[in-house]
């Protein structure tokens, strides 16, 4: 089943379609494994898509990016080890022709823009619909992008992260930085201590913190405080 055209928001892109005559070869990228195992057998009923293997973290997904030269890669964002911007990144600047979707629970046009600007290719909620799956990934096959519906236009128009250093910025320790970067990138407080060798309840004092401290109470704030400040960009 297609949605109706009026849920599609497409926008062109330079890469190359692929031939309608291969299959879409897949590579799943979550750390967790129901989600995984749900979003396959998604996947193994469209035709026309062969699924290659699945990776738990960013570190094992660009290994088998590496091994298996797939065609599409569905990447959530918050994973260990690496998050799924970190190997964006890196496939955006080693491997060009690798299609990427960000397949994420993080559904804020900040994360969306943030992700185009690194090189995504699609941005697709988890809450959307398995037929979206499907139209996402034969449009990032025809080489175009998609961006969810769900999403607002201001992901695909606005290209001006406005950075610049404010006087909140500036009063953050540099302990704060840091938080507040990995929050920005989609990391879990978990995988933050790990990262920092802090436990996670002083990863939530600090997020605490940075809340108190910018007056600013959800994380889809902190993602775009990080954006406008430059925090986070393109080079990170």
């Amino acid at each position: 089943m297609t949605p109706s055209r009026h849920l599609v928001r497409m926008v062109h892109s330079e890469k190359k379609e692929l031939k309608p005559t291969n299959p879409i070869r897949v590579v799943l990228a979550d750390d967790h494994a129901l989600v995984r195992a749900g979003i396959r057998a998604l996947l193994e009923r469209i035709r026309g898509v062969e699924v290659l293997a699945e990776a738990g973290d960013g570190q094992e997904a660009l290994r088998l990016i590496k091994e298996l030269h797939p065609d599409i890669i569905l990447l959530d964002i918050a994973m260990p080890v690496l998050s799924g911007l970190d190997v964006l990144r890196e496939t955006t600047a080693n491997f060009p022709e690798l299609r990427v979707i960000i397949l994420t629970v993080h559904e804020t046009e900040e994360y969306a823009t943030y992700a185009l600007r690194l090189g995504a290719a699609g941005f697709v909620p988890k809450s959307a619909a398995s037929a979206e799956l499907e139209l996402a990934l034969k449009t990032v096959a025809r080489g175009e992008r998609y961006i969810s519906p769900e999403i607002s236009k201001h992901a695909v128009t606005d290209q001006h992260s406005g950075a610049g250093v404010s006087p909140q910025f500036v009063e953050l320790t540099p302990r704060q930085r840091e938080v507040l970067k990995m929050i920005a990138k989609g990391y879990s407080t978990k995988d933050i201590a790990r990262t920092l060798e802090i436990s996670a309840k002083t990863v939530e004092t600090h997020r605490a913190q940075l809340m108190d401290r910018l007056k600013i109470f959800d994380v889809a704030g902190l993602v775009r405080f990080a954006i406008r400040t430059g925090l986070i960009k393109i080079d990170d």
